[in-house]
């Protein structure tokens, strides 16, 4: 922070309310609790089905609409988010204005294209025909043709409240159609925000299945006969919150909600340190390629703690917690989570101790379950490759930090306000700032001092 530069007296507003993410949770739970009980509940009314519990993929999606829909509600009857500004919607519109139809057509048309391209570029991309994608490309498949039937007459409702109708997507039909006024620089973030979209909905949704089906068919009884399966289970629930709270994000990106993506990063450093962390760039670094191993001949926490059942329930509690704190990380941001985005300021939950919340806990998981410094075959050079390659890896997400942090202080005024109090107040931040100013170089004054 420069000298000059004065962190604000007060934290920052977040834009969105800590209520709207436990909502979600709720609404999860309550679905998830449901799946559980399903055959004591179809026993008790006689229905004619089977009395298995709802753990297959057709569950966990119902379990994306138990977790959306409460957020939805509460964001528009209770924090009334579609009256605010940031939508881009004045409702006053729809009574005095009359709409330009025209421009409305020119949208759905370049709406529609942006969804053909990106249907043809899963065509493309082998992975997605082989393995957990084939269950996204089987669910948007489905998907298709209601979203173009639905997409009529939402974009015409829509435009009558839209006070920009030329947004993104008109500018890319404007480009198909030959129409003027379209502009190359609105085509980019056009591209740059569906580009996100599409890339990492397959995603969340290919893993949404494997998250929900392990907590619905979890037998609690044999769980709570051990610590670490204890551990593990509340590990993989919280998992789960992620990814189903996280793929809510990815799919109701609507201006109504005040939820859309206002811009994607225009960073090439950020697209780079982000999607070097998921598949199919994951596989090759991290899987199957293993350019980056941190996890040659060890065992894991679990396999040093053998035996002693204490160690075990306190290492498996620390573990916990940092999953925790992952898992509220990704349900405080309730309707708006996705990477590489730009949907707003968060500043309360786990973002009021620190910045990255998630990344902070992520990377300590690592460290606290690999245990990179063990190996089972006792050789140091192992060890210290294991380490140095862990490290590389906490080198990636510090690079994302930064690059999200560069995109969001050049969008929005509010996340200034944040990014200065967090440098003054942060739990985490506040102290690693210090330090850091205390280490790093000192700018050399080069002008004379006035006589």
């Amino acid at each position: 922070m420069n000298a000059t530069e004065q962190a604000p007296l007060a934290r920052p507003t977040s834009d969105v309310s800590s209520a709207v993410g436990l909502v979600g949770l709720a609404g999860l739970f309550a679905w998830v609790a449901f799946a559980r009980a399903f055959p004591d509940i179809a026993e008790v009314f006689d229905w004619s089905v089977p009395r298995d519990t709802l753990g297959g993929r057709n569950s966990a999606l119902v379990g994306l609409l138990a977790a959306a829909i409460p957020m939805a509600a509460w964001s528009i009857f209770v924090d009334k988010v579609h009256l605010r500004p940031s939508t881009g919607l004045d409702w006053s519109l729809v009574r005095n204005r009359t709409p330009d139809r025209h421009a409305t057509w020119v949208k759905l048309a370049g709406l529609w294209a942006t969804w053909a391209i990106i249907a043809g570029l899963y065509c493309l991309c082998r992975w997605y025909w082989e393995g957990q994608y084939l269950f996204s490309m089987q669910v948007l498949g489905y998907a298709a043709i209601p979203l173009v039937v639905l997409s009529v007459p939402y974009v015409f409702w829509i435009d009558r409240a839209l006070v920009n109708q030329r947004d993104h997507a008109w500018h890319f039909g404007a480009l198909l159609l030959m129409r003027p006024g379209w502009d190359m620089a609105e085509v980019r973030k056009h591209w740059q925000t569906w580009i996100i979209k599409a890339f990492f909905t397959a995603f969340m949704i290919s893993i949404i299945p494997f998250a929900y089906r392990n907590i619905v068919t979890a037998d609690f009884v044999e769980i709570a006969a051990r610590p670490e399966r204890i551990a593990l289970t509340i590990i993989e629930a919280m998992f789960m919150i992620d990814v189903m709270i996280g793929t809510v994000g990815y799919i109701v990106t609507m201006r109504p909600l005040d939820a859309h993506i206002r811009s994607g990063n225009p960073l090439l450093g950020g697209w780079i340190a982000a999607l070097v962390c998921y598949p199919p760039i994951m596989w090759g670094i991290l899987g199957g390629g293993k350019a980056i191993n941190y996890e040659h001949d060890t065992a894991g926490w679990l396999h040093w703690m053998a035996g002693n059942d204490t160690l075990i329930a306190l290492w498996g509690a620390l573990l916990v917690f940092l999953t925790g704190i992952y898992a509220w990380a990704t349900f405080a941001f309730g309707l708006r989570f996705s990477n590489l985005t730009y949907r707003g300021v968060l500043t309360n939950g786990p973002y009021r101790f620190t910045r990255h919340p998630a990344y902070v806990s992520k990377n300590l998981f690592w460290w606290a379950a690999v245990l990179p410094f063990l190996v089972t075959s006792g050789s140091p050079v192992e060890a210290i490759r294991n380490c140095f390659f862990l490290l590389v890896v906490n080198g990636i997400y510090l690079w994302r930090a930064k690059t999200e942090e560069a995109h969001l202080l050049a969008e929005d005024p509010k996340y200034r306000e944040y990014h200065a109090w967090m440098a003054q107040h942060g739990l985490l931040t506040a102290p690693l700032t210090r330090l850091w100013n205390r280490v790093k170089p000192r700018q050399v004054l080069t002008e004379q001092p006035a006589e």
